[in-house]
């Protein structure tokens, strides 16, 4: 699955570590999502839309 984070992240400034402290999960998860080697759960894609104020459709897309 393709997805924003990567650039949603860089906008604010936030470090993987940042990121992975506001949404409660590890450095690791935050590194395994951007690079497409793991997909989040449907309530950590919640979280992570809320957190940006965004559309789960507009971080995450289907390859």
């Amino acid at each position: 699955m393709k997805n924003r984070l990567k650039v949603l992240r860089a906008e604010r400034d936030w470090s993987q570590a940042d990121l992975a402290e506001r949404l409660s999960v590890s450095r690791q998860s935050i590194n395994a999502i951007e690079t497409g080697k793991y997909d989040p759960s449907l309530p950590l894609a919640f979280k992570i839309a809320d957190l940006f104020d965004m559309a789960i459709e507009e971080i995450f897309q289907n390859d």
